[in-house]
């Protein structure tokens, strides 16, 4: 526990290295501290961005990082190949691959080449051992069919992060023993369907995640989210579940070990 006797707690999702944490990073990290936030993934969305994102791992042990090219980008971004992502994940702090996955609220005219970058990043994830992380938009049923077909060809890790999809497709990533993170979107008043998803959801197969600095929690709504805020997460997911919020958050803490073990906290100094 923490100096205010509350259970540690893992921010499974965040973007550390993005312009809006520039002037106060290390006052961030600080105030996820406080709050019991004991570590942190930081996702690099775009090769370009790696060396920043791996630097910030590097310069604080309480954070570690996942690679790879996100949907958004999938239209700027050269197509990364499995060895690259192999090579990269060599990095002691590179703990994941991703995020990748499909979008078609913003990108669908890349339908087919954001298809074909999530299987790149499949594959990578299934030859490194590394669980893949997954941005699922409007595209629920191609990518349930796109993870029981790969599945299929060789197991591989996976988390459907910041899931806001319906409960098709959270049975589909349950049924191949896959995750799902809770984002602050569960804490908004108008997402009772999503809760209803969740609570369907193997307590043993769920994370939480601030996804910052986007979709702050109520009710930090509309500002600047930030890592310390998945206590939120870890408050309505206790809710969800009929647990105390120290019980949830050993729970997604101990699925977090299990499923990013190379970020276990007894690998790491603190």
């Amino acid at each position: 526990m923490n100096k205010e006797g509350r259970k540690f707690m893992v921010d499974s999702h965040c973007h550390l290295d993005f312009p809006v944490f520039a002037d106060d990073l290390a006052e961030v990290i600080e105030r996820a501290s406080e709050a019991g936030v004991q570590r942190m993934l930081t996702i690099c969305t775009s090769l370009g961005e790696f060396e920043t994102v791996a630097a910030i791992a590097e310069r604080f042990p309480s954070v570690f990082f996942a690679a790879g090219t996100h949907p958004h980008k999938v239209g700027e971004d050269p197509l990364i190949s499995i060895d690259q992502l192999i090579k990269l994940s060599a990095h002691p702090k590179m703990v994941g691959i991703g995020e990748t996955g499909l979008d078609y609220h913003y990108t669908r005219e890349l339908e087919e080449r954001q298809k074909q970058s999530l299987t790149i990043h499949i594959a990578a994830a299934r030859q490194t051992g590394l669980p893949l992380i997954i941005h699922s938009r409007e595209a629920d049923q191609d990518m349930a069919e796109i993870l029981n077909q790969e599945y299929a060809k060789g197991k591989f890790h996976c988390v459907m992060h910041c899931f806001s999809s319906g409960p098709e497709l959270a049975r589909a990533a349950s049924r191949l023993g896959f995750y799902l993170s809770i984002s602050g979107i569960a804490t908004f008043r108008n997402a009772e369907s999503l809760r209803t998803v969740i609570a369907q959801t193997p307590i043993d197969q769920v994370l939480i995640e601030t996804d910052s600095p986007y979709l702050a929690p109520e009710p930090y709504r509309g500002k600047r989210n930030e890592p310390a805020y998945v206590a939120k997460m870890a408050e309505v997911g206790a809710q969800i579940f009929g647990l105390s919020r120290d019980e949830f958050a050993a729970r997604t803490t101990a699925n977090f070990d299990r499923l990013f073990s190379k970020a276990k906290i007894d690998h790491w100094p603190s």
